[in-house]
C-alpha cells in the first residue's frame, strides 16, 4: 500500500509530473546556520554522538521544517559513515574537518578492507531513518543519502579532505586495478546502505559526488560515474507500492550531463556553474533537475535573493521536473532569515511556471 503524504510535491516533480509550484529544500538544511541545531549539537557532545543518537538526529532533521515551509526532510547524518564502518577510524579535528586514522593507499590495504554489515554497524543510521519517518507522520517525504563511491574513496585514500587529491590520483594512474577494487567494494557497501535506508522508511535517495569534478574527463567516467551507476542499478526502486526516486549530484559535473542522464537516476543535482536552461536542453526529458542557486547568494539582502530565485526559475522555465535547491550545501554563516527569504520567493514566484 502506498503511504499517504500530506505533501508529495517533491516526489511528483522527481517523476516530472505536474505540480502546483516548484518544490524546494536545501542541501545541509539541518546544520550549523541554525541556532537550535547548535544547541542540540552541544548537548550531544560531538558530531558523531549526534549522528548516532536516533532521537537527536530526528530532532535536528525536523528543525528546518519548523522554520521553513520546505517540501522534504533529509536524514541528518554524514557521508563518511560507510568508510567509518569499514574500520578506518573516523574522527573530527576541530577546524579541519573529518579525518581517518588508517587511510588506505595501496593494494594490500585495499584488499584487507572489510565489507561492513549495514544491519549492525550502520544500524544507528537506519534507526534514525525509522524514527524520523515516524515523527514526520506523512508531512513531507524523507530523503536518505550516501556519498558516491568516488567521493568516499577520496577520503579513504587521502585520509582527509584534499585540494590536490594527490594520493588517490597517483593510485588511479599507478595502480588503476587496485582503485577499481576499492571502488567496487565501496559501491557494494553504498548500495546495501541506501537499500537499508529505503527499507527503513526513506522515500527518496540522493548520491553526493562531491569530488567527481576534480577528475579529468575520461577519468570521471571511469572512476566516478561508472560506480555511481553500479550503485543505482543495485537499488530497490519500489517500496510501499511507490517508486523510490534517486538523485545523483556531481559538484562540477556540468561537462558530463548527457552521460550522467544515462546513469539510471531520476534526477541530476546541479551546482551553480551551469545555466539551468542549458542543462534542461541538454538532458531533455530523461531526468528531472535539482538546483542550482549559488549558496553565497544567501549572504545578500532579501531583495537580491528574490531576484536571483526569479532568475533560476526563469532559466528552467515552464513545466515540472525542477526541484529548487542550492548548488551545494548552505554555508554555516548564512542568516536563517535569508534562507527563509529564498523559500518564500520560490513559493511566491514559481506557481507562474506551472499550469495547475
Amino acid at each position: 500500500m502506498v503511504s499517504e503524504l500530506d505533501n508529495d510535491r517533491l516526489l511528483r516533480a522527481l517523476a516530472r509530473q505536474p505540480v502546483d509550484r516548484t518544490p524546494v529544500w536545501m542541501m545541509r538544511q539541518a546544520g550549523r546556520y541554525l541556532p537550535e541545531y547548535r544547541r542540540v549539537r552541544e548537548q550531544a557532545g560531538s558530531f558523531m554522538n549526534l549522528c548516532r543518537d536516533a532521537d537527536l538526529a530526528c530532532e535536528v532533521t525536523l528543525q528546518p521544517l519548523e522554520r521553513f515551509p520546505l517540501d522534504a526532510a533529509i536524514l541528518f547524518s554524514d557521508i563518511l559513515t560507510v568508510p567509518d564502518a569499514m574500520g578506518l577510524g573516523l574522527y573530527f579535528e576541530p577546524g579541519e574537518g573529518p579525518r581517518f586514522q588508517r587511510p588506505v593507499r595501496d593494494a594490500t590495504a585495499i584488499d584487507a578492507l572489510p565489507v561492513p554489515d549495514v544491519g549492525t554497524e550502520l544500524a544507528y543510521v537506519t534507526d534514525a531513518v525509522a524514527v524520523i519517518r515516524r515523527e514526520l507522520a506523512g508531512r513531507v517525504p524523507l530523503i536518505g543519502f550516501s556519498g558516491s563511491p568516488w567521493t568516499l574513496a577520496t577520503y579513504m585514500v587521502e585520509g582527509a579532505g584534499s585540494r590536490d587529491f594527490r594520493h588517490i590520483k597517483a593510485l588511479a594512474y599507478d595502480d588503476p586495478a587496485a582503485l577499481h577494487r576499492l571502488l567496487a567494494k565501496v559501491a557494494d557497501a553504498v548500495t546495501d546502505y541506501l537499500n537499508a535506508q529505503s527499507a527503513a522508511g526513506a522515500q527518496a535517495l540522493m548520491i553526493f559526488d562531491t569530488w567527481g569534478g576534480a577528475l579529468a574527463h575520461d577519468a570521471y567516467r571511469e572512476f566516478s560515474l561508472a560506480y555511481a551507476q553500479r550503485v543505482i542499478e543495485g537499488l530497490v526502486r519500489e517500496r510501499e507500492g511507490r517508486h523510490v526516486p534517486v538523485t545523483f549530484f556531481t559538484k562540477g559535473g556540468g561537462l558530463w550531463l548527457e552521460r550522467m542522464a544515462e546513469c539510471g537516476a531520476d534526477a541530476l543535482g546541479l551546482d551553480w556553474t551551469i545555466d539551468l536552461g542549458e542543462a534542461r536542453r541538454r538532458v531533455g526529458e530523461r531526468v528531472a533537475l535539482q538546483g542550482n542557486l549559488d549558496p553565497s547568494i544567501l549572504y545578500a539582502r532579501p531583495t537580491v535573493i528574490r531576484e536571483q530565485v526569479a532568475r533560476v526559475l526563469a532559466e528552467y522555465g515552464q513545466g515540472s521536473g525542477h526541484i529548487f535547491n542550492l548548488g551545494h550545501g548552505i554555508h554555516p554563516q548564512i542568516p536563517p532569515e535569508h534562507a527563509a527569504a529564498m523559500v518564500e520567493a520560490v513559493h511566491a514566484l514559481s506557481p507562474a511556471y506551472h499550469g495547475i
